[in-house]
């Protein structure tokens, strides 16, 4: 397709369809994604759910949950910070404590 002859106006309108064209495929795709594995798990007599719940490494979920490690310290003034005590001290912890303060104050 020759796009040098087609006006800016042209373009725009190609381009619009181009993503509208994208979006609908991307919604296909992901169904006949879905259709396949659930054939899968069909032919195999495996519940889809119990396929997606394991990794196949000791029954540990895939969601990543198997290794986290539990939240040991949060800051009073923002919730939303929190420290496992694991690792580097983050940077709000290392100002609390150089501020003279116990880090058994921000133990959850």
């Amino acid at each position: 397709m020759d796009l040098s002859n087609l006006s800016l106006g042209d373009l725009r309108n190609l381009q619009e369809q181009i993503k509208q064209e994208m979006k609908k495929r991307e919604v296909q795709e992901v169904q006949k994604a879905r259709e396949q594995i659930m054939a899968i798990a069909q032919s195999v007599g495996v519940p889809l759910k119990d396929l997606i719940s394991t990794s196949g490494r000791g029954g540990k979920s895939a969601g990543g949950n198997a290794g986290s490690v539990a939240v040991r310290y949060r800051n009073p003034d923002n919730a939303s910070q929190q420290w496992t005590g694991r690792g580097r001290q983050p940077k709000w912890v290392k100002e609390w404590v150089e501020g003279g303060k116990s880090l058994d104050k921000l133990r959850v």
